[in-house]
């Protein structure tokens, strides 16, 4: 019996393969590929005015965070990548355009980092992300053989708290087997069934796997109402 999309549409989200149906029909376009630099803070009188709407990455260093920023926005250089973990040691802004921007945060848990410098990263992107108006929501990477640990747990309760919608990016997909990818997302997805304003999806940005998704699941965070504080 020949099926319409309807029901493939119901099939894939049940298997966690699909994105939000309604986000894909309504999301406006953006063209990634036109993201550029801003600006550096490393103090909050170096932000830019708060203002727009921003959508932030973070995530555990060495998870392929700037890689898929790079992924996303279709420039290999956008944000800094590096073999050695804890790069990104400032917010950085990238402008895409109707008052629309990416936000790149420094990775947390990296141990060699000096221990003031970590203290003062932890304070400045928790009042970041509790505070900041234009912040419609974060992007978290995940490390697909290694996801939800005890730091990504504490970043979802951030988020959680602060009413900040989230989007999971199982990264380094292209590691384990498409079996074993579904089966890990399963699994996360049940982990946080309960949990309110947050999706995943696998993502692999050496092979460009969910790309497309991430974009409009992100393009429906910048377009979303403001949280409510």
């Amino acid at each position: 019996m020949e099926r319409d999309i309807g029901d493939v549409f119901v099939e894939r989200a049940r298997s966690g393969l699909f994105f939000n149906f309604a986000i894909f029909m309504n999301a406006i376009t953006i063209d990634y590929r036109r993201a550029k630099y801003v600006v550096s803070a490393h103090l909050p009188s170096q932000l830019p005015a708060d203002e727009g709407a921003e959508i932030a990455f973070a995530g555990r260093s060495n998870v392929g965070k700037s890689s898929a920023i790079n992924a996303i926005t279709n420039q290999n250089g956008l944000a800094k990548t590096s073999k050695t973990p804890g790069r990104t040691q400032q917010i950085n802004f990238f402008d895409l355009h109707d008052d629309f921007k990416l936000v790149d945060l420094p990775g947390y848990g990296f141990a060699k980092a000096p221990e003031q410098l970590r203290a003062h990263w932890g304070e400045f992107i928790s009042d970041f992300m509790l505070t900041r108006n234009s912040l419609r929501g974060l992007v978290l990477p995940m490390d697909i053989r290694r996801p939800l640990t005890e730091l990504d747990q504490r970043m979802l309760d951030l988020c959680w708290e602060s009413n900040l919608p989230v989007h999971i990016l199982l990264t380094k997909a292209d590691k384990i087997s498409r079996g074993k990818g579904l089966e890990m997302l399963r699994a996360v997805n049940n982990k946080l069934d309960d949990m309110p304003q947050t999706t995943v999806q696998l993502f692999s940005s050496l092979k460009k796997t969910g790309v497309d998704q991430a974009r409009i699941q992100i393009t429906a965070l910048l377009t979303a109402e403001s949280r409510a504080f």
